[in-house]
C-alpha cells in the first residue's frame, strides 16, 4: 500500500514537472526548427519583431490568466481592445491631453471588466454566457460611438507608446509587456489576491467557507482581465497603427486564451503559471512568425496552432486524472 502511495505521488510529481517545462521545451525545439529552416528567422531584428508581435496577446492573456483561476473565462477581452481604444482616440480628437485619454481607456477597460464580473457573481450567470454578452454589448456600443468608421488623426507622441523603441532596439510594447508581467507575477506570487483566485478556482465553497469574499475577488480578475486588454489592445495596438477601429481585436479572445492554455495553465481552474502564461504568447508569435517567413499559407498556421493547444489540453487532462 504504501509503496503504490509513493509511486501515485512519484507520477504525480513527474506530471507536475512535464506541465510545468513543457512550453518552455516546445519554444526551444520550434525555435531550432525555424533557425534551420529559414536564415532570416534568428536574427536580432526578426526576434524583436517576434516579442513585438507577442506584447499585445501576451499582456491580454496575462489578465485571462487570473480570470481563469477562478475557473471563469473572458470572451469579451477583444470587444474591451476595440471599445476602450475609440474611446480613448475620441477623447484626444476631442482636444484632451493623450496622457489624460489614456486614463480614460484604461478607466473604460475596467469598467467593461467590473460590468462582467458583476453579471458572473451578482447576475449568477455562467462565466462563458456573461461574456458572450458582454463581448456583443461592447462591440456594439464600440460601433454606435464611431458609426463604424475608424478614428484618425492620433497625436504624434501617443505613436511612440506603440512604434518606438528603447536604446534603438527595444521596441515599447515589449517593455510594457515585462513590465505588466513582472507586477502579475509578483501578485500571484506574493500577494493574498492571487493564493485567494487559487483557492476559488480549486474549490469555491471552501474558500467562501474560509472566509474569503469570493464575488469580490472574482471580480477583481475580471476588472484586470479588462484593464490589461486595454492597456494591450486599447492602447498599444491602437498607438501602433495611429488609428482606433472599432471592429479590431476579433478572436483576441482566443489568442488570449491559447497562450494560456500553453503556458500551463488548467481551465477547470485552480492551477495557474503566469511564466508559462508569456512564455505561450512568445511561442505563438514565433510560430506565426516562421511560418510567415516560410510562406506557408494562413489556413496552414491556423490548423498547427490547433494542434498544438490540442496537445496542452490533453497533457493538461493526463495530469488531471493522473492527481485523481
Amino acid at each position: 500500500m504504501v509503496s503504490q502511495v509513493k509511486t501515485t505521488t512519484t507520477k504525480t510529481a513527474a506530471m507536475d514537472t512535464i506541465r510545468a517545462n513543457a512550453v518552455i521545451l516546445v519554444l526551444v525545439l520550434i525555435i531550432v526548427a525555424l533557425s534551420v529552416a529559414s536564415p532570416y528567422f534568428l536574427t536580432v531584428g526578426n526576434i524583436m519583431d517576434v516579442a513585438k508581435q507577442a506584447s499585445i496577446n501576451g499582456i491580454i492573456a496575462l489578465g485571462m490568466t487570473y480570470v481563469i483561476t477562478t475557473g471563469g473565462i473572458d470572451l469579451s477581452v477583444g470587444s474591451t481592445w476595440a471599445l476602450s481604444g475609440v474611446v480613448g482616440a475620441l477623447l484626444m480628437k476631442a482636444g484632451v491631453p493623450w496622457p489624460v485619454a489614456l486614463l480614460g481607456c484604461i478607466a473604460v477597460g475596467s469598467l467593461c471588466g467590473y460590468l462582467s464580473g458583476l453579471l458572473v457573481t451578482r447576475g449568477r450567470l455562467q462565466p462563458f454566457i456573461a461574456t458572450l454578452a458582454t463581448m456583443n454589448v461592447y462591440r456594439g456600443i464600440a460601433l454606435i460611438i464611431t458609426g463604424g468608421y475608424t478614428v484618425y488623426g492620433l497625436p504624434a507622441d501617443f505613436r511612440f507608446i506603440g512604434g518606438g523603441v528603447l536604446f534603438s532596439i527595444i521596441p515599447m510594447p515589449v517593455i510594457v509587456l515585462l513590465l505588466i508581467f513582472v507586477v502579475s507575477w509578483f501578485i500571484f506570487r506574493y500577494q493574498v489576491l492571487g493564493r485567494y483566485l487559487t483557492a476559488i478556482g480549486n474549490n469555491r465553497e471552501a474558500a467562501r467557507l474560509t472566509g474569503i469574499n469570493v464575488n469580490r475577488m472574482i471580480v477583481m480578475a475580471y476588472v484586470y482581465s479588462g484593464l490589461l486588454a486595454a492597456i494591450g489592445g486599447g492602447i498599444l495596438a491602437t498607438a501602433r497603427i495611429s488609428a482606433a477601429e472599432p471592429t479590431i481585436g476579433s478572436g483576441a479572445e482566443l489568442d488570449a486564451i491559447a497562450a494560456v492554455v500553453l503556458g500551463g495553465t488548467s481551465m477547470a481552474g485552480g492551477n495557474s503559471r503566469v511564466f508559462g502564461t508569456l512564455i505561450g504568447a512568445i511561442l505563438l508569435s514565433a510560430i506565426n512568425n516562421g511560418l510567415t517567413l516560410l510562406n506557408v499559407p494562413t489556413y496552414y498556421k491556423i490548423a498547427v496552432i490547433g494542434l498544438i493547444i490540442i496537445a496542452a489540453m490533453l497533457i493538461d487532462s493526463f495530469g488531471k486524472e493522473t492527481r485523481d
